[in-house]
């Protein structure tokens, strides 16, 4: 699977932005979908996570209530909705597939990553 993230940005706190992961190579709806970041001179985290069909979601607590999970699976797209953005999400934004339906939030389990977009929040 070759994912491609976009739409990063630099944007205001309060603001939203929606980022885009299409996938191509394989059978996306086989995978589940997760995001994760990086912030600056820190760890790559998990931020949100899909099944294969959708019907469960799952969130780190610092994101859960802003941010949404969503996919297409007839566009190959998974997307995640950040609505009121802090500073503190500023970070490079990762895309990834996985097979499996269990431990969504760790990152050994995924199988395929994509680039990763920039997500700059200013205060």
């Amino acid at each position: 699977v070759q994912l491609q993230a976009s739409g990063g940005g630099l944007v205001q706190a309060g603001t939203s932005l929606r980022l885009s992961c299409v996938a191509s190579g394989r059978t996306f709806r086989n995978y589940g979908m997760g995001w994760f970041r990086q912030p600056p001179g820190k760890e790559r985290e998990f931020v949100a996570a899909i099944s294969w069909s959708g019907g469960s979601t799952y969130y780190a607590d610092s994101v859960k209530g802003r941010f949404t999970i969503s996919r297409d699976n007839a566009k190959n797209t998974v997307y995640l909705q950040m609505n009121s953005l802090k500073p503190e999400d500023t970070a490079v934004y990762y895309c990834a597939a996985k097979s499996g339906y269990n431990n969504y939030h760790m990152m050994t389990g995924y199988n395929y990553w994509g680039q990763g977009t920039q997500v700059t929040v200013s205060s």
